[in-house]
């Protein structure tokens, strides 16, 4: 499979050419591939019996090249006087037949259809300089000028860097004359001596002179290293695929000529056909020197949300854990098929070593590491999609020793789960002796330490005990798939529970897939959470717990959670009126930004007199603790012990948890609560 990175932002700016260009110099023909490395391609459209006309020759040596090898009909025109006498003298001798005239290829003399192939080496790039009007009518004369010349099924064979602006006149003209299209990208033939800060592909297009037939389609294709032809519906995707090799050629330029401990670089390869990704991979050097140099880790299916390959942090571990100088820590994408670990390997080697460290030795063998000798379990039971969220997907995949877990991913936010219940199997005997495998939802299982840390809030209701045992209200914002209200409402049994959610498909997605169910004691108002909250203020309700647990869905602001409206000091004194006295407000708080979530804590504790935080571990999540009145049996913490009060509500609260549990893998809150602090 040819694979190739698509870049997050459009490649090739105006600023970078200017720089390339400039840095290109004078070092013209060096920049687009000598003879040894176009001949591969040149030959396959080329034959030594074809009249061949090289159009803008210069002084380059292609010609010489080809004549040498067998081609003995070949014209050179140029419009310089001075090269091309150079040329006529240097060659008179060795090659008698070549022809050198001095021509301007826009307005040539030669007879309609007296060449068999049109040959241009960086001509087109020279001319075209910009896209004004202008050098636009200058190359439209010119290609005009190169049709007329060919034979009918000739071929205008061009050599190019394929700027924007060339790629974009080259994919408007042609096609809309009926002239097929097919680009080659040469493989280049490196000199490690020679030193280019700017690295830019080249590529070999192909435009063969066919009479237009109405109502045909277009012939868009690319051939890739084995030879194989792809077509394309449109010019988009074929401009997409040009763009997406430029793209992996400066990546893998600056990757073999420096180490980048100082920061991570990401591609996504994709499949020619595919318009998701195949793989990401994530490039990751050791700051320091390793006897190791490079390996591949492939991160089995499902596991690429965990820590350790999801985030910056972890992935350095990671790779200071391997021993590696450069490792590239390889993710797989749901919706593709991956048959084995072997195959992988396989389709990756060519890309992966491309991106080897400059310290590499040539001729090792670069391991590929991974957490086992499989790829992992990935199922994707259902897609769907929400006008809040968009496409998501509901899929399990294995853990750790076989455990099974079924989770909630929106593929706008691929690494990140939405929710996550654990699967039970149970073996079912049927009649006949048959057995079969079934899953059910663990309910003592609490999918994050967000979550249990939340729940570990409740400890700070006062007088909690007297709580639980007469009952009390609460309130989720936020269902998902449901786990933080349904782990509630089955371990503690006096609690009475609302869940809101603003998406519809969220409560069906709960009830069909995450085993959530409505009952008497946990209903769901559906509704955006801001104006369900309003509504209760206004009807006197009032509840001990309120738990805000919402994403946003603002990339542009460096807080994922929770939408900025439930910070601000409005919504805040809605959720004040609501929350009962001794109740407290649980807030789950995932902010990058360093003022904002300064701002949003000072808003806070503008509202609350009380506030406490716990910083989850290896996670940029906060959860805060707001109390609307003084606690004076709380101190301030500064010794970072829990008061024995505290300890004892958490010890309490952790009994009821353990009566109803169905495993002894359970969420610790007192665990949860340590590093508690006031703020």
């Amino acid at each position: 499979m040819d694979l190739l990175p698509r870049s997050h932002k459009e490649f090739g700016s105006v600023e970078y050419w200017d720089k390339f260009f400039k840095k290109r110099g004078s070092k013209a023909f060096e920049w687009y591939g000598e003879y040894p490395e176009l001949c591969d391609v040149l030959h396959k459209y080329i034959k030594p019996s074809d009249k061949i006309l090289m159009v803008g020759c210069g002084n380059s040596q292609l010609s010489g090249d080809m004549y040498d090898v067998g081609h003995r009909d070949i014209t050179n025109i140029d419009i310089s006087d001075i090269v091309i006498k150079q040329m006529t003298d240097k060659n008179r001798e060795k090659r008698p037949d070549m022809k050198w005239v001095k021509m301007d290829m826009s307005q040539m003399s030669f007879a309609d259809g007296q060449f068999s192939a049109v040959l241009d080496k960086g001509t087109l790039d020279a001319v075209m300089t910009d896209d004004s009007e202008e050098v636009s009518s200058k190359v439209d004369q010119m290609f005009k000028e190169i049709g007329r010349v060919l034979r009918q099924g000739g071929r205008y064979v061009c050599v190019s860097l394929l700027q924007d602006h060339i790629l974009r006149k080259v994919l408007k003209y042609f096609p809309e004359i009926g002239w097929p299209v097919r680009i080659h990208q040469i493989s280049e033939q490196t000199n490690p001596a020679e030193e280019k800060e700017f690295h830019m592909p080249v590529f070999l297009l192909v435009f063969t002179k066919f009479r237009k037939i109405p109502s045909s389609r277009q012939i868009l294709e690319v051939s890739n290293d084995d030879d194989k032809i792809q077509r394309f519906d449109d010019v988009e995707k074929l401009s997409a695929w040009v763009k997406e090799s430029q793209y992996y050629a400066v990546i893998k330029h600056q990757l073999s000529q420096k180490s980048i401990s100082d920061e991570q670089i990401t591609l996504e390869l994709f499949g020619l056909n595919s318009d998701s990704p195949r793989y990401t991979l994530y490039v990751v050097d050791s700051p320091t020197k390793c006897s190791n140099k490079f390996a591949i880790f492939i991160v089995p299916e499902g596991r690429e949300t965990e820590w350790l390959f999801s985030s910056t942090t972890g992935r350095s571990q990671l790779c200071r854990s391997a021993g590696f100088e450069r490792l590239v820590i390889v993710t797989l994408h749901r919706m593709q098929k991956y048959e084995s670990l072997e195959k992988i390997k396989a389709e990756l080697s060519t890309k992966v070593m491309e991106l080897s460290p400059p310290s590499l030795p040539r001729g090792i063998q670069v391991p590929f590491l991974s957490m086992g000798e499989d790829i992992g379990l990935r199922t994707i039971q259902h897609q769907g999609q929400s006008p809040h969220s968009g496409e998501f997907v509901v899929e399990d995949v294995e853990g750790d020793a076989g455990s099974l877990f079924r989770r909630l991913i929106f593929l706008s936010n691929q690494n990140a789960i939405q929710s996550e219940v654990r699967l039970l199997k149970d073996t079912v005997k049927k009649k006949g002796g048959k057995k079969t495998n079934l899953v059910s939802i663990d309910s003592s299982y609490l999918a994050c330490q967000n979550h249990t840390a939340m729940v570990a809030g409740l400890a700070l209701v006062e007088e909690i005990q007297n709580f639980l045992e007469v009952g009390f209200s609460a309130l989720v914002l936020g269902l998902g798939g449901g786990g933080l209200p349904k782990f509630i409402h089955d371990h503690f049994t006096k609690v009475s529970l609302t869940a809101v959610e603003i998406d519809p498909v969220m409560l069906t997605v709960a009830t069909d897939w995450f085993g959530f169910q409505e009952s008497d004691r946990l209903k769901v108002a559906i509704g955006d959470a801001e104006d369900v909250i309003k509504q209760m203020a206004d009807g006197g309700e009032q509840h001990l717990v309120v738990m805000l647990d919402i994403d946003s869905k603002d990339k542009t602001m460096g807080m994922s959670s929770p939408p900025l409206v439930f910070v601000q000091p409005e919504f805040l004194k809605t959720i004040k009126q609501l929350l009962h006295p001794e109740g407290v407000f649980v807030l789950n708080l995932a902010c990058r930004d360093e003022s904002l979530k300064t701002q949003v804590i000072s808003d806070i504790q503008a509202v609350f007199p009380k506030l406490y935080c716990v910083s989850v571990s290896g996670e940029v999540n906060d959860i805060l603790y707001c109390l609307p009145c003084e606690r004076p049996d709380l101190p301030d913490l500064a010794d970072e012990t829990l008061p024995t009060e505290l300890s004892n509500d958490l010890r309490t609260l952790n009994k009821l948890i353990n009566k109803a549990a169905i495993n002894d893998e359970l969420p610790d809150l007192l665990e949860a609560m340590e590093g508690l602090k006031a703020l």
